[in-house]
C-alpha cells in the first residue's frame, strides 16, 4: 500500500512538474504562480500537487460537478443588451492571496474607504475641501454622479458609505495598487459568494487543507450593521433592484437570499408622510433600510431622472427627514470619477494626515493648467481616458487612446479637445496586469486578472471581505478586464497561517426574538409566484393531453370509431390551447403531440409554458430554494434538449413522462419544504385556479351530452383518476360517476369542488385591508363557488353549468390579481392609511 501512494506521489510530482514546465507568463508582468526568479511559489506547489493527486479522471470530475452546480445554482449574468442570460465563467483554480500579503490589502482599502466617506461628508456637506483649492470644485461638478439634491443632508445612521469596493491590481513592481474605486452600487460580493459555494464543493478537501479564510462572517457584520443603524427594533431591509433585466439580477437575488432581505423593485416602493413603504399583500409596510443596486440618478424620478421607472418618487424627501437608512447614500458615486482619483494622495494628507497605504495607478487630471500641459507634453507615455464616464469624449465608442498609437490626425484632435475642455479627461501611465493561473484546454496559462476587493462599514470601523471578486482576462495581454469581453472570474482564497474556525451567517451573541410568521409579501413577489404556479400547472396539464393522446395512437383507428374521435379531440385541444399550431389540423397526430412538447415557436406548448414559469420563477429566485429553481431548469432544459433534434414517437413519450415525473417531484417539494405562509399560497392558489380551469375544459370537451365511453375514459387518464373509478365501479365509464369525479368530488385531489376548497382556504388565510369584518370580492366568490360545488349533483351537471363555472374560475383570479397584484396609485393596497406600519 505505501508503495502505491509513493507511486501517486511520483505521478503527481510529474504532472506538477509537466504542468510549471509548459507555464510561460510575460517577464515584464508579475505573476503569482512564479516569482522573479522563475521559481513557483510554496502556496501553488501545495495546491497544484493536491490538485495532480486527483489524477486526469478525478479533475474532470470535479470541474465538471462545478458546471453542474453553477447550472442547478442558477448562477449566470446578462452582457448590455442581451435577451437571454448567460451561465456564470467560474475559472477551475483559485487566486491564491497568502495572509500577510492580504493583511496589507485590507489595511490600505479599509484606509481608503474612510478616507472616501470623508471626503463624501465635505463635498455634501461645509465644502471645506472646494473653499481650500484642495479639491477643485469642477473635479465634483464635472461628476454625473454628483446629486445636487443631496447637498446639506445629513445621511440617516451618519454614513454616506456602508459598502465600498476597490478594483486592485499589482503593478511591475510587485505592489498592489488601486486601479478604481466602487461606491454607487458595488456588485460582485455575491459573484464572489457564489464562486466559493461552488469551487468549495468542487475542491473541498483542498479547500479545507488550504485554511482558506471564510466569507460569512463578513456578510454577518455587513448585515447586523445596516439592522442596528435603523429606527425600529425590527426593521425591514430591503435591496432594490433594477430588475430582472439588470446585468447582475442573480446575483442580487442570491445576496438577498443569504442575507434575508427584501428583494424590490422600484414599483415595489411608494413614499408616504415622509417614509418609504413596500407595497405588500397587506397593505402599506415601512421600509426602514434601502440597499440599492440602482444608480443615483434613476432613484427618484420627482428630483432626478424624470423618466425612470426603476426608483421611486419620494424617495430623497424620505431621506432629507431621516426615516429610511439608504446604503449608499444617492450622490456617493462622485468618488468613482478618475479626477478624483487623481487627486487621492494629496487628499489623504490632507484629510487623513497619511499617506495612502495602498498606492493608486498614476493618473493625472487635466483640469488644472500644469497637469494638462504635461500631459500634452508627454502624451505618448500615457493612455487618455475619460475623467469622468466610460466612453472617451470625441471618440465615439472607444474607451481609451493611447498615446503612442494615435495617428497625427487623431492626436491633433485629441490634443485639441484636452485644451478645451481638460476637466473631461485624465491620463494614465499604461499599466501591464501581473497574471494568474488559469486552466485552458487542460493546462495551466498565465492570464492577467483585476481583484475587486469589498468594505464594510461597522461600529467598530472598516471590515474587509477576507477574498473578493476576481475577473480573469481572456486574453494573455491585457490592460482592463471587464466581464462582457469574454473574462472569467475566479475564486479569492486568502490563506491562514492555522486552521480556520468554522463560521456561520448566524450571530452567535444575539437572542432574539422567535418569529414563525415571515413578513408580509411583496405585491411583485405575489404575483409572480401565482403565475409561476399556473404556468406549472398548465405544462402539466398539456403533458398529460400529449401522454394521453400518445397512448391512443396505437389504436386502429378504422376499427374504433370512438376512439378516433377521441384522438381527434386531444389533437383538436391542443391546438385550441395554443400547444400546436392551426396550420398543422390536418397532419398526422403524432406530429401534433411532438410540437405540443417541444415547439418553441407555440405559445402553449409545454416547452414555451415551462419557459414562461422559468421565467415567473427568476423574478422570485431569492425566495425559491436552488431544489425548485433546479428542478424547473432539468424540465426546460430536457425539453429544448428535445426540440434541438429529430425524436421518434417513442422518445416523445419518453420525454413526456420523464418531465411528467420531474413536476410531481416538483410539486411535492413546494409542498412539503415551503412554509405555510403567503409565498407558498400564492403558489398553490395558481396551481388550484389553473387546474380547476383545466379540468372544467376537459370535462366539457369529453363529458358532453354526446360522450362515449372512450372519451370518458380519456377523461379519467387526463385527470389521473382510472384507479379510483375502478375501485368505486364494477361497471364500465358512465357519465354521471365521471363527472362526479371530475367536478364534484371533495376526495379527489384533482377535482373542480378540491381545488375550490383549497382556493377558498388560502383566501381565508391571506391579510384582509377592510376592518369592518366585511368579505373582500375574491373571497366572497370563492365562497360562493365552494357553495355550490359542494351541494350540487352530478346528474344535474351539463356543458353550460360546466361552462359557468369555468368562467366564473376566470373571474376569480382576475379579483385576485386586482385585489393583492395592483401596483398602481389606484390600487387597492395603497388604499388603507391605518394598515400602513
Amino acid at each position: 500500500m505505501f508503495a502505491e501512494r509513493d507511486i501517486e506521489s511520483d505521478d503527481a510530482a510529474q504532472r506538477v512538474a509537466a504542468w510549471i514546465a509548459d507555464y510561460a507568463p510575460s517577464h515584464d508582468a508579475p505573476d503569482e504562480l512564479l516569482d522573479g526568479d522563475g521559481r513557483p511559489r510554496e502556496r501553488w506547489l501545495q495546491f497544484l500537487h493536491s490538485l495532480a493527486a486527483l489524477g486526469d479522471a478525478g479533475l474532470e470530475q470535479r470541474f465538471a460537478a462545478a458546471a453542474r452546480r453553477i447550472d442547478d445554482m442558477g448562477i449566470s449574468y446578462r452582457v448590455h443588451g442581451e435577451a437571454k442570460e448567460r451561465s456564470w465563467p467560474l475559472g477551475r483554480l483559485p487566486l491564491l492571496i497568502p495572509e500577510s500579503e492580504w493583511r496589507d490589502i485590507a489595511a490600505g482599502v479599509a484606509q481608503r474607504a474612510e478616507l472616501l466617506e470623508r471626503i463624501l461628508h465635505d463635498i455634501y456637506g461645509d465644502a471645506r475641501l472646494v473653499a481650500e483649492g484642495v479639491l477643485p470644485a469642477a473635479a465634483v461638478t464635472g461628476s454625473p454622479n454628483f446629486i445636487r439634491p443631496m447637498c446639506g443632508v445629513t445621511p440617516p445612521g451618519g454614513r454616506w458609505l456602508r459598502f465600498y469596493a476597490a478594483d486592485v491590481g499589482r503593478g511591475p513592481d510587485g505592489n498592489w495598487r488601486v486601479l478604481g474605486d466602487r461606491a454607487q452600487a458595488p456588485s460582485g460580493a455575491g459573484y464572489a459568494l457564489e464562486n466559493r459555494l461552488v469551487l468549495s464543493r468542487a475542491l473541498p478537501s483542498l479547500y479545507r487543507d488550504m485554511n482558506v479564510e471564510r466569507l460569512a462572517p463578513f456578510f454577518r457584520d455587513f448585515r447586523t450593521s445596516i439592522s442596528r443603524v435603523a429606527q425600529r427594533v425590527d426593521p425591514r431591509i430591503c435591496l432594490l433592484t433594477p430588475g430582472p433585466w439588470s446585468e447582475t439580477y442573480s446575483e442580487q437575488a442570491h445576496l438577498a437570499r443569504y442575507l434575508g432581505l427584501a428583494l424590490v423593485e422600484g414599483e415595489d416602493l411608494a413614499a408616504s408622510d415622509g417614509k418609504l413603504h413596500v407595497r405588500t399583500i397587506a397593505g402599506l409596510k415601512r421600509a426602514d433600510v434601502i440597499w440599492r443596486r440602482v444608480d443615483a440618478d434613476w432613484c427618484d424620478p420627482l428630483e432626478q431622472n424624470a423618466a425612470s421607472r426603476l426608483g421611486v418618487a419620494g424617495m430623497f424627501d424620505a431621506i432629507r427627514k431621516g426615516a429610511v437608512v439608504v446604503a449608499n447614500m444617492p450622490g456617493a458615486g462622485v468618488i468613482e470619477s478618475r479626477a478624483l482619483m487623481s487627486l487621492t494622495p494629496e487628499l489623504s494628507k490632507r484629510v487623513l494626515g497619511e499617506s495612502l497605504k495602498l498606492s493608486t495607478i498614476e493618473t493625472i487630471w487635466c483640469g488644472r493648467e500644469s497637469e494638462r500641459r504635461q500631459v500634452i507634453d508627454t502624451l505618448n507615455e500615457f493612455a487618455v481616458v475619460s475623467a469622468f464616464a466610460d466612453r472617451l469624449p470625441g471618440l465615439g465608442e472607444g474607451r481609451e487612446a493611447l498615446g503612442g498609437a494615435l495617428t497625427d490626425g487623431e492626436r491633433a484632435r485629441l490634443i485639441d479637445a484636452i485644451n478645451q475642455r481638460g476637466v473631461d479627461y485624465v491620463a494614465q501611465a499604461p499599466t501591464k496586469l501581473s497574471t494568474t493561473p488559469a486552466w485552458i484546454e487542460g493546462r495551466l496559462s498565465p492570464r492577467p486578472f483585476v481583484l475587486r476587493v469589498f468594505a464594510a462599514a461597522t461600529p467598530e470601523g472598516w471590515t474587509v471581505m477576507p477574498g473578493g471578486f476576481c475577473r480573469i482576462s481572456n486574453q494573455p495581454d491585457a490592460r482592463a478586464v471587464s466581464m462582457d469581453a469574454g473574462a472569467q472570474s475566479s475564486d479569492v482564497w486568502v490563506l491562514s497561517s492555522s486552521p480556520i474556525k468554522w463560521s456561520t451567517l448566524l450571530p452567535s451573541d444575539e437572542d432574539p426574538p422567535i418569529v414563525r410568521a415571515l413578513g408580509n409579501l411583496p405585491s411583485r413577489a405575489a404575483d409572480n409566484l401565482f403565475w409561476m404556479g399556473r404556468y406549472l400547472e398548465r405544462a402539466e396539464a398539456t403533458l398529460r393531453i400529449v401522454r394521453t393522446l400518445a397512448a391512443r395512437l396505437g389504436q386502429p383507428q378504422h376499427i374504433d370509431p370512438q376512439g378516433r374521435q377521441s384522438i381527434e379531440r386531444l389533437a383538436r385541444l391542443l391546438i385550441a390551447w395554443g400547444a400546436a399550431p392551426e396550420e398543422v389540423a390536418d397532419i398526422n397526430p403524432t406530429q401534433i403531440a411532438l410540437a405540443a412538447t417541444i415547439d418553441a415557436d407555440a405559445y402553449g406548448s409545454a416547452l414555451s409554458v415551462l419557459r414562461s414559469a422559468k421565467r415567473a420563477a427568476s423574478i422570485v429566485r431569492e425566495r425559491l430554494s436552488y431544489d425548485v429553481w433546479q428542478l424547473v431548469g432539468r424540465i426546460e432544459t430536457r425539453l429544448t434538449r428535445a426540440g434541438a433534434g429529430a425524436i421518434t414517437e417513442p422518445e416523445t413519450l419518453e420525454i413526456v413522462e420523464r418531465s411528467l415525473h420531474t413536476l410531481a417531484a416538483l410539486s411535492g417539494l413546494i409542498d412539503e419544504n415551503f412554509n405555510r405562509v403567503a409565498g407558498w399560497s400564492f403558489i398553490d392558489l395558481g396551481r388550484r385556479i389553473e387546474r380547476a380551469i383545466g379540468t372544467c375544459r376537459f370535462a366539457r370537451q369529453f363529458a358532453g351530452d354526446e360522450a362515449t365511453v372512450e372519451s370518458l375514459d380519456a377523461l379519467l387518464d387526463l385527470l389521473d383518476s382510472q384507479i379510483t373509478y375502478r375501485s368505486r365501479y364494477i361497471a364500465g365509464a358512465a357519465l354521471a360517476p365521471v363527472l362526479d369525479i371530475a367536478m364534484l368530488d371533495p376526495f379527489n385531489p384533482r377535482s373542480v369542488a378540491f381545488q375550490a376548497m383549497r382556493i377558498d382556504e388560502h383566501l381565508a388565510a391571506l391579510p384582509s385591508l377592510r376592518s369592518d369584518g366585511v368579505m373582500e370580492p375574491p373571497r366572497r366568490l370563492s365562497v360562493k363557488l365552494r357553495a355550490e360545488l359542494e351541494s350540487e349533483d352530478a346528474r344535474r351537471l351539463d356543458a353550460s353549468m360546466i361552462l359557468a363555472w369555468e368562467q366564473r374560475l376566470m373571474s376569480l383570479a382576475d379579483a385576485i390579481a386586482e385585489r393583492y397584484f395592483t401596483h398602481g396609485a389606484d390600487g387597492a393596497a395603497n388604499s388603507q392609511p391605518s394598515r400602513i406600519a
